[in-house]
């Protein structure tokens, strides 16, 4: 159980820093760029996050080291992003679920899809440390 609670804190915080970054790059960088330039630009930052909140959620929920437990927090946030993004995308932009699973197709898309698979393998990734 707690994997899952961990997975779903690591999920909502990145979640929050991924919309917000994610609006700077569709208002800003995505007209001036192109959207595959604005996805590459954005990928560092949204990661980086993602690496010190997965720290966080690990730590804070004391998640153990093993496979299992790192992977169903893995799991879980992986889970929730993509059905909080494919909420997103049919609910607040009208889009069709076709419309968002089409987006994975495209260059900026399986970027984006790359990076919500390295999130998603995070927790295990880590390592476990004491600080």
């Amino acid at each position: 159980m707690t994997s899952v609670v961990a997975g779903a804190v690591y999920f909502a915080i990145v979640f929050a820093v991924g919309f917000a970054l994610g609006t700077i790059r569709v208002l800003g960088l995505a007209p001036a760029l192109g959207e595959t330039t604005a996805t590459l630009i954005e990928g560092p930052f949204i990661l980086g996050a993602s690496w010190l909140a997965c720290g966080f959620s690990i730590r804070r929920f004391n998640v153990a080291a093993n496979a299992s437990s790192r992977l169903t927090m893995g799991a879980v946030a992986f889970a929730l992003l993509i059905g909080a993004e494919t909420l997103l995308g049919v609910f607040g932009f009208g889009q069709t679920l076709g419309d968002v699973f089409a987006r994975y197709g495209t260059t900026a898309g399986a970027i984006g899809l790359a990076g919500q698979i390295l999130f998603g393998l995070f927790p295990l990734l880590r390592e476990r440390r004491a600080d």
